[in-house]
């Protein structure tokens, strides 16, 4: 049922830790108060992750593993909704206490677990076994900060107020993979990669964004979508990077959405094709 990924030297099976309760898709600006909160026990820190339940995730296991790293969890855990969904809220905790020396739990008020989510904050401290910290939801201009409200923001193509609220740029991580090869012919030839079945569909459009390529960072025209123009409707995300020149097919790469520029549109032919590219490459140089 539990999987337990480790990220650092500080924690080893059954040394004493901090364990972070809650779905956590991501990790948005919320979380990571609970993180910094977390990390002030000065022991190994431990992160729950839900894997499956109710829709897509913002980031996939793979993306949320880099956001834990990088923000200094120790280790994570992984638990399959389908295996836990029916758990009463006693055996949940049971199920954490014989996995891992809890010596503080930390998690939101709004956090709930167990079957029919039965169980509260206030269940966990009536456990009275380990210490429990609650903190309170926070609100940015008058709207609770949530990875629902994020995924709101996505939908509709607010990529820069949902990056607000993450606390970090909305990305993607995946192989570039040959698809057409069709920006090439036009002199904009794109890094193309699929986009995860398991991830979160944000709007169907084309944005500005960024990837590290070989220790320099170069920014970018996203599409997401389809691709009218060519009467192929599978999606991809093809990323074309101002002033790259090199072979990207195999590498691994790291993109982030930094704002919509435009819907996807049909365009008639490639030369007015072209002539959208080049004012797209303007625009994103204009922000620098």
């Amino acid at each position: 049922m539990l999987k337990k990924v480790i990220f650092s030297n500080n924690y080893t099976k059954g040394a004493p830790c901090v364990m972070l309760l809650g779905g956590f898709d991501g990790l948005h600006i919320g979380h990571r108060l609970l993180l910094t909160r977390a990390k002030s026990f000065a022991l190994p820190v431990g992160v729950m992750t839900i894997v499956g339940g109710k829709g897509l995730p913002l980031f996939t296991t793979k993306e949320r593993e880099e956001i834990f790293s990088s923000l200094g969890a120790d280790f994570a855990f992984e638990l399959p909704f389908d295996e836990i969904k029916e758990l009463s809220p006693q055996a949940f905790v049971a199920l954490l206490k014989e996995n891992f020396n809890v010596q503080a739990f930390v998690c939101g008020d709004d956090f709930r677990f167990g079957k029919n989510a039965a169980g509260t904050p206030e269940t966990l401290k009536a456990d009275g076994q380990v210490r429990v910290e609650v903190e309170n939801l926070i609100s940015v201009d008058g709207e609770k900060v949530s990875s629902k409200t994020v995924k709101t923001l996505l939908r509709v193509g607010e990529v820069e107020k949902a990056n607000t609220l993450l606390g970090e740029r909305f990305f993607l991580i995946g192989e570039v993979e040959k698809d057409r090869q069709v920006g090439r012919t036009l002199g904009f030839p794109t890094a193309n990669i699929r986009y995860p079945s398991e991830k979160f569909s944000i709007k169907n459009g084309v944005y500005a964004g960024e990837a590290e390529i070989d220790g320099k960072v170069y920014k970018g025209i996203i599409n997401y979508g389809s691709r009218p123009t060519f009467q192929n409707g599978e999606v991809w995300t093809e990323t074309y990077f101002d002033g790259f020149d090199g072979d990207l097919y195999g590498k691994t790469l790291k993109i982030r959405f930094t704002k919509f520029l435009r819907e996807i549109q049909k365009f008639n032919g490639v030369e007015e094709l072209k002539a959208q590219l080049a004012r797209d490459i303007r625009s994103i140089r204009e922000n620098d």
